[in-house]
């Protein structure tokens, strides 16, 4: 074992630009992908508004993580700071919370995979792509986190690609002119008032930016994580935020409403509108886009799942790496059945909705935690944000949890009650140890 490996069973090999472009990848893609239309449907035309202001409030929480992470570099992630903030109890109920938001975000991603993009060259079973899908990603996933990551720069370059091209091909159809910037303006719908439009809005928007938590999961595998996290971090969310924003301007404009409303595909109409590039060309990004969050997630469920078994929260089985690869393969064979499970039984609105709700309960806690661990103070240099951010944090989580759907709670409210019961039973086997 290498002095860069000192203190973890974990290979460091992620690089400054490697984690760069995995939290651009994971950030960036399936989201906006597959729901800028559902999000036009609440906000109306003014689709770039809802984007911005989640950006903004997952700035917030990404500097509560910005900190933790360089102060407390272990693959446990959000389950680890709550940990030790909070108590074995909070650490089982976010890490659960936390690896389930995972395992329903890569169910949701296969079910976008098998949708309509793929309909574009191939009609296949769901239940089929979904298996054979999911499990090509967990073997890349248990070779190695180098290959994931390699396959990941080359599939990053690519969905930034097409976001790009979207761009593109939507201002030459603005300056044509037959696109229509009075959509801009154009905020709330028949059934919700701009307020409303807005914060409804935000919350599926907030899906667009999730995934920069699970680059916390591989800070162990980083070389350098106290000075590597932060710009890697705020960079890659900046440049989302510029992107989607620019994304929902071109879309809104060459697109009517209504029809970016009702579409699963909802980019594509932009290509089509355009008349330069064939369509099919942009399933094929999607597709990719799709993939590598797929990958991504799967990465971050896994090495959560590593973690909280190093903890002591889940069975010691879990933690069990290949000799050659010291990849956890017995986390990635019951991560990716289990989002299997969920694919094939859950709906894409649903699935999406749950783990937003999900991410909100992790986020709470890790902005608190920020705040409670402000007086442990490591040997190493780590990173530390202004206050006000956590804070910020805090309340942005309580604004949008007051905003998720009554089905989406329905459905959330079991994985909370399973996370808060085994949460109980794990604290309780702690303490007799």
């Amino acid at each position: 074992m290498t002095s860069t490996d000192e203190g973890t069973a974990l290979r460091r090999t992620v690089t400054t630009t490697g984690l760069f472009l995995f939290i651009l990848g994971d950030v960036l893609g399936a989201g906006v992908y597959v729901l800028a239309g559902e999000i036009a449907g609440i906000a109306g035309g003014a689709l770039w508004v809802p984007l911005v202001v989640a950006l903004v409030l997952a700035l917030l929480t990404a500097g509560s993580y910005a900190e933790l992470a360089t102060k407390y570099p272990r693959a446990g992630g959000s389950s680890h700071y709550a940990t030790r903030a909070f108590g074995p109890f909070a650490g089982f109920l976010v890490g659960f919370c936390m690896l389930s938001a995972g395992i329903v975000s890569v169910g949701t991603l296969a079910l976008g995979f098998a949708g309509d993009y793929l309909g574009a060259f191939v009609s296949l079973p769901t239940a089929l792509v979904v298996l054979v899908f999911l499990g090509l990603l967990a073997a890349l996933n248990m070779r190695g986190i180098s290959e994931s990551l390699g396959a990941n720069r080359v599939a990053t370059l690519i969905e930034v690609g097409g976001l790009l091209l979207v761009i593109a091909l939507g201002t030459i159809v603005i300056v044509r002119g037959d696109g229509d910037l009075g959509r801009l303006t154009e905020l709330g719908t028949p059934e919700n008032g701009p307020v409303a439009a807005v914060l409804a809005g935000t919350v599926l928007a907030f899906y667009s930016y999730v995934g920069f938590e699970t680059s916390v999961n591989i800070a162990e595998e980083t070389k350098d994580p106290s000075r590597s996290y932060p710009r890697a971090l705020f960079g890659a969310l900046l440049v989302t935020g510029v992107v989607y924003a620019l994304i929902g301007v071109v879309a809104s404009a060459v697109v009517p409403t209504d029809e970016l409303a009702g579409s699963s595909a909802p980019l594509a109409l932009v290509i089509e509108a355009a008349g330069i590039v064939p369509p099919v060309v942009f399933s094929v990004i999607a597709l990719v886009a799709v993939a590598n969050g797929a990958l991504l997630t799967g990465i971050m469920s896994s090495r959560l799942a590593y973690g909280m078994a190093t903890d002591g929260l889940l069975p010691r089985g879990l933690a069990r790496v290949l000799p050659g690869r010291r990849t956890p393969w017995v986390a990635i064979v019951v991560t990716t059945a289990l989002s299997i499970l969920l694919a094939l039984t859950g709906t894409i609105d649903v699935l999406a909705g749950t783990m937003v709700l999900l991410l909100l309960v992790v986020f709470l806690a890790v902005n608190g935690a920020v705040l409670v661990l402000r007086r442990d103070r490591p040997a190493h240099p780590h990173f530390r944000v202004p206050l006000v951010l956590p804070i910020g944090g805090l309340v942005s989580c309580v604004l949008l949890m007051t905003q998720v759907e009554w089905a989406v709670w329905r459905l959330g409210l079991p994985f909370l009650a399973v996370a808060a019961l085994l949460a109980g039973v794990a604290a309780w086997r702690r303490r007799r140890a």
